[in-house]
């Protein structure tokens, strides 16, 4: 009786744990008892009973597993070792190959490559499936024990076999693990004072450096920005309270993202706040099958308030938020624990964020066509009256810069719209109705 009672508190303190911000199992029916004497009738005798010993600590680690097992794969158990690397990662820094992972029919994808890291640099893609780590196959494994495969020791090797979409046969590829440092936010100037903003990940300070960055993209220019891009492709999210701040500096009033669950605490709205928010100059977001749950919450309500055009192509569609909930021997519980909403009310769970513009990516090819005729090459040409003026050399990093620009056939999508739009409004500005020259012709 005295070892019912003990199991019977573990139960509960695994069902509830002390400090949790939730409500406790209502245990007034006598069925919900009878499920519970249920479990600790099994606790007690695998571990009284089993053919080797087994500790009763092992048997509750694998009930606790097995709870998980019944739920989406967005919600998992924790072990102390995983719960303090999840603190670690929500930092911005962390030991691994860089990848944002998911289970998809039982099979472990890659939703996103983080960029800048080992996986990105060995061309890894979102969509690819990992179908072994180190030999092992990886059906049916759950998330934890993936991530448990692909960390380890800074300087190891981690070998992964990989099967991608419109490839007959799998291949292997090694990587060697480091310490991931995501820099959250990049920036640069594109040509006529467009800016170009790319969100990595979601951390916490991605509010404040996005503002950041913005700050300098202005610093740049002369009399502001003529139009945004904001780059979410492969971003696999982060926390939802970046996620608003970031959304916050492009709207200036009404709801950004609504989430609503089981219990009342779950129920909340995020509204815009009226400072600091940015001009409201075109902005273009880029989006892809990577850009996942905080990416489609700021996709979505910039899309929603009509301040944004989407770009790109369907994303990855995860519309849940996850509770991290911590338990008294440092592990933890990632928990489901409502569904979030774009300020019109759509849930994008399972359908993602669809571009206002849809533009798959395309591998561009350039061709060195054959230098033209000019002035210059006829015989017996008039001087020039002015010397000619050499164009100044670009630097190394400002080459590699505009390659990258002019093999991203979204990015130049993107820059060719807000393009149209700027140099549309300059003529409606001037007063400017050559466009129109015929009209008058044309009215009865």
């Amino acid at each position: 009786m005295l070892l019912r009672k003990s199991l019977l508190s573990i139960c509960f303190l695994l069902l509830i744990g002390p400090g949790i911000v939730m409500a406790a199992p209502a245990l007034n029916t006598q069925q919900d008892y009878q499920d519970l004497e249920l479990l600790i009738d099994v606790l007690t005798l695998v571990r009284d009973n089993y053919v080797e010993e087994i500790s009763l600590e092992k048997l509750i680690d694998g009930a606790v597993r097995g709870i998980f097992d019944n739920l989406d794969p967005h919600s998992n158990y924790l072990t102390a070792e995983m719960y303090e690397d999840l603190k670690v990662e929500i930092q911005g820094q962390f030991g691994g190959i860089g990848i944002e992972l998911a289970i998809r029919d039982h099979d472990l994808v890659i939703v996103a490559p983080i960029e800048g890291t080992p996986a990105c640099r060995a061309g890894i893609l979102a969509g690819d499936q990992i179908i072994a780590i180190n030999d092992k196959a990886t059906r049916d494994v759950d998330m934890m024990e993936a991530i448990r495969l692909l960390r380890g020791e800074v300087g190891e090797a981690v070998d992964l076999t990989i099967s991608r979409s419109g490839m007959a046969d799998s291949f292997d590829v090694t990587l060697v693990r480091e310490i991931i440092q995501v820099q959250s936010v990049r920036s640069r100037l594109l040509d006529n004072n467009y800016g170009y903003l790319r969100l990595i990940q979601f951390q916490e300070r991605s509010g404040e450096d996005v503002a950041e960055h913005l700050q300098q993209l202005y610093s740049k220019t002369d009399a502001g920005l003529n139009g945004l891009i904001l780059d979410l492709r492969n971003n696999p999210g982060g926390l939802l309270d970046a996620a608003v701040a970031v959304a916050d500096l492009f709207i200036a009033e009404g709801v950004i993202v609504s989430a609503s669950g089981r219990q009342p605490e779950t129920h909340q709205s995020f509204p815009a706040q009226d400072n600091n928010t940015q001009p409201d100059y075109p902005l273009v977001v880029l989006i892809n099958g990577g850009s996942a749950s905080a990416s489609e919450i700021v996709a979505g309500a910039l899309q929603d308030h009509q301040r944004a055009v989407i770009l790109g192509e369907q994303s990855f569609g995860k519309g849940s938020v996850q509770t991290i909930v911590p338990l008294p021997d440092h592990s933890g519980l990632r928990l489901t624990t409502a569904h979030y909403y774009t300020p019109s009310g759509r849930s994008i769970q399972a359908l993602g964020i669809t571009p206002d513009i849809l533009a798959p990516q395309m591998v561009l090819s350039r061709q060195n066509a054959p230098a033209g005729m000019r002035e210059l090459d006829l015989d017996k040409h008039l001087p020039a009256q002015a010397p000619r003026t050499t164009a100044q050399e670009l630097s190394a990093e400002e080459i590699q810069e505009l390659h990258e620009q002019n093999n991203d056939y979204q990015l130049q999508r993107a820059l060719d719209l807000l393009k149209g739009y700027h140099h549309f409004n300059r003529k409606k500005e001037s007063g400017d109705d050559s466009g129109n020259m015929n009209s008058e012709r044309m009215s009865p």
